[in-house]
């Protein structure tokens, strides 16, 4: 059984989120009211949900009609579970249960960074008029006098039927006294309505902000949209940051996930240690943060038992060949000190760990770059020398395997220098790994994480093949597969547009732009529960409903198995459990205390 740990006062961890961290739920989702949640006390420590259809993920794929819980584990499933009084019962009413889903590869630490009073949610939005109704309920939910309402990142365009962002008159009629900000992508550009017009134009700075007549920022050069985006980082509290990534947990649990691997963000490519070096930046874009510092909120909030989605932080790397520090020996400073002062897979208990190096080392780079290749290839063996798990990022392409070809060949090198097979070393996306790179890898006891992104940017090919990645070869190979939506710049966090991906080809446009490549829907649900959390390293603890594991569910609002491809893109849950405790809870469910 997976041990739960009690702190030195004789409470348990779990208790403390009771107290102070799912309050926060119901302020996060602003005015989403989950009324359990809100209420969260020390009673959810024995919990019950009943009559329900329960998709275990087990070796059998059973599927039960209970399951129970206590102190945050899993006590029994099935017949077993229905005996006996609990403090707190769900009655399921034949909804769907999974496992709560893993994220194997995301940026989520940006979203928890956001300035602002942030709106992801707009993700989740078909058209602008659903962009609308987000910031009007973000603004209902309370926003101080002056303070931005923001939305950024993963919300584009090309989402939304009319394929253009609300303008700032119609941002105007749903918020007109509070500043709106919204920012597309990794980079902009970005749009305002009349108060954050204003307040951009009467900056008096060194940067200045241009803003268009219709409150359109611009990206391009010099970049606008991240000149703006400047001056709401620079203004940001360490209390705005806590609040920030509390909001950014409430997210993250009503869209089911409950365990997320952070691959951080891509650190400035220099040659310092310095952390006040890498202060907000006027040409920085939404993906670069202070990499020394982008986790203090989060770690702050974990310190006073206010955390409550489960976090796996990577370490990425992004030191090329700097030119000024001299030879090979001198490279790297950065991983050195990493490898030599970190430990992996290091936490002080079971909601926040550190993991390994990725998604990359250093940056990628071919023979034909000799200085870049060395160095990229002196990262891999620091890595293997120091018994860390590592990860590449490479996806191929339909005509050219080449770089996948090196990532292999390089860890069957390693292996052969240092023996790696119990380190547990990863490709992220491998798009178009073949069948011969996917075995060599499996002897090697790696894993892959299959890419789900290119639902919302990728476009069909002129010559007819698939985008990638192609699932089934990965699957039938029987490696270790987890799947991911390396969300938060280049795609949404939600999971449910991966799955939809996987599952039917389809990009966000409805456009088959992944012909011949689908799993069906059992395997693509097994990738983001038990293959990930292979992936992770936790598949004792995680990705499956079964006694002894950690009690992370979801409670669908649709039975994912058995509606339309259209409606499984739109599934939600009505009702999260992270360790055990009700973190999200629409309300659809009776909840007996």
């Amino acid at each position: 059984m997976a041990d739960k740990r009690e702190s030195e006062s004789g409470l348990s961890r779990r208790g403390l989120i009771a107290g102070a961290g799912a309050g926060v739920v119901a302020a996060a989702a602003f005015g989403a009211a989950p009324a359990s949640a809100g209420d969260a006390n020390d009673d959810e420590d024995d919990l019950l949900l009943e009559n329900g259809n329960i998709h275990t993920m087990d070796d059998r794929n059973s599927v039960v009609s209970a399951v129970r819980i206590n102190n945050g584990v899993i006590i029994a499933v099935g017949k077993e579970a229905e005996h006996g009084h609990a403090l707190v019962k769900v009655d399921l009413r034949g909804r769907t249960v999974v496992p709560g889903l893993i994220e194997s590869h995301s940026h989520f630490v940006s979203l928890a960074n956001r300035p602002g009073y942030h709106v992801a949610q707009w993700e989740l939005a078909k058209n602008v008029n659903e962009v609308l109704g987000y910031l009007k309920a973000r603004r209902q939910a309370g926003v101080p006098v002056g303070a931005f309402i923001t939305a950024m990142g993963a919300g584009t365009p090309r989402m939304f039927a009319e394929q253009r962002l609300p303008t700032l008159a119609e941002i105007d009629a749903v918020v007109s006294d509070r500043p709106v900000f919204l920012y597309q992508s990794g980079f902009g550009p970005a749009r305002v309505n009349t108060l954050g017009k204003q307040f951009f134009e009467s900056l008096v700075t060194d940067v200045p902000v241009t803003v268009g007549a219709d409150g359109t920022i611009a990206g391009g050069s010099p970049n606008m949209a991240n000149r703006a985006l400047y001056h709401l980082r620079i203004r940001q509290t360490f209390e705005d940051k806590k609040r920030s990534a509390l909001d950014a947990m409430a997210f993250t649990a009503s869209v089911g996930l409950t365990t997320i691997l952070d691959q951080t963000l891509v650190a400035a490519a220099t040659g310092t240690l310095n952390p006040a070096s890498l202060d907000p930046q006027p040409t920085d874009g939404l993906p670069t943060l202070n990499h020394f510092r982008m986790y203090d909120a989060w770690l702050a909030l974990h310190r006073e038992g206010k955390a409550f989605v489960r976090l796996q932080m990577n370490f990425l790397h992004n030191q090329g060949f700097i030119a000024e520090l001299g030879g090979l020996d001198k490279q790297l400073p950065e991983l050195k000190e990493r490898l030599k002062n970190q430990f992996p897979f290091f936490g002080d208990d079971d909601m926040l760990r550190t993991g390994g190096i990725g998604e990359w080392a250093a940056p990628f780079a071919l023979p034909s770059n000799a200085n870049g290749y060395a160095v990229w290839l002196e990262s891999q063996r620091q890595v293997a020398k120091a018994r860390w798990r590592n990860e590449n990022a490479q996806p191929g392409s339909a005509t050219n395997v080449d770089s996948i070809e090196q990532v292999v060949a390089t860890y069957e090198q390693m292996d052969l220098e240092f023996g790696i097979k119990d380190l547990r070393w990863g490709l992220q996306h491998a798009d178009y790994i073949t069948p011969g790179q996917l075995a060599r890898l499996k002897a090697l006891n790696c894993g892959v994480s299959a890419s789900g992104f290119r639902w919302l940017n990728g476009t069909p090919r002129a010559d007819g093949l698939p985008n990638g990645p192609l699932y089934p070869q990965i699957w039938a190979s029987g490696i270790p597969m987890g799947m991911h939506e390396d969300g938060i710049h280049i795609a949404p966090h939600n999971p449910w547009y991966a799955l939809h991906y996987a599952t039917t080809g389809l990009n966000v446009l409805g456009q088959q732009i992944n012909p011949g490549q689908q799993l069906n829907r059992q395997q693509a649900l097994h990738c983001y529960t038990r293959g990930n959390a292979w992936y992770i390293n936790r598949e004792n603890e995680l990705g499956s409903i079964e006694t002894g594991k950690f009690a992370d569910l979801v409670v669908l609002d649709k039975d994912y198995f058995t509606v339309s491809d259209a409606e499984m893109r739109d599934i939600r849950p009505i009702l999260t459990v992270i360790d055990g405790k009700i973190v999200h809870d629409t309300g659809a469910l009776p909840v007996r205390r």
